[in-house]
């Protein structure tokens, strides 16, 4: 019988939903998987896309968790002083096997004091906060450092969970799920980094997110 992997993401009001589901999608696949959906309530958490998510557990009921992952999103901003979400997060990433977030969410990691003296990877517009928490920035997909998994912004969420899945269950099972889900990209645009974009693209953008926020 296969031994169940507790995999846990905090969603909050304001998630940006790919940076969960994503990782998520692909790590359901992996054998033993549990996929946590946790929030300090169980009832609907309203995304940044219009919809909402039921979380499956609250921060009372939810065991000890193997992953815990923390998403990004416009939402994450007013939790980085939540007492609650912190200590939530704190006691499982002291005890989880991994540590792991995606896009912002590294911020949100960093407050609860689990990335001071780690390599980090988050979205390209606020990748220069890191070093507030101790942490360093890495302008990678996915960065690994110890038990400490991270994916840049969004759609790089994918690449980080095929990772987890490779680290969980092996290459082979992570290669087959990559094919499961057709994670064959090939985007119509070269617009996927500040650098392709270019800078007059990259400042609208940027005037985006400071309008969010």
């Amino acid at each position: 019988m296969t031994k169940p992997i507790h995999i846990g993401f905090l969603i909050y009001p304001g998630v940006t939903q790919l940076d969960a589901t994503g990782p998520a999608q692909i790590l359901s696949r992996v054998p033993g998987a549990v996929i946590h959906m946790i929030w300090k309530t169980c009832d609907p958490v309203p995304t940044d896309a219009g919809f909402s998510i039921n979380p499956t557990d609250d921060f009372t009921n939810c065991p000890d968790l193997d992953v815990i992952c923390v998403p990004g999103g416009i939402g994450q901003r007013p939790l980085m002083s939540d007492t609650d979400v912190l200590a939530f997060l704190k006691r499982q990433g002291e005890q989880a096997r991994y540590v792991t977030s995606v896009c912002s969410g590294s911020l949100l990691l960093g407050a609860a004091g689990l990335l001071t003296g780690y390599r980090s990877a988050c979205h390209w517009a606020f990748r220069e906060a890191l070093p507030m928490f101790g942490a360093e920035p890495v302008a990678e997909r996915v960065v690994r450092d110890r038990n400490r998994l991270s994916g840049g912004g969004v759609t790089a969420g994918i690449d980080f969970g095929l990772t987890m899945a490779a680290e969980l269950a092996g290459e082979d099972v992570a290669k087959e799920i990559q094919l499961f889900v057709e994670y064959n990209p090939s985007p119509p645009f070269g617009a996927g980094s500040p650098e392709g974009a270019g800078p007059e693209l990259e400042a609208r953008v940027r005037a985006l997110f400071a309008q969010a926020g």
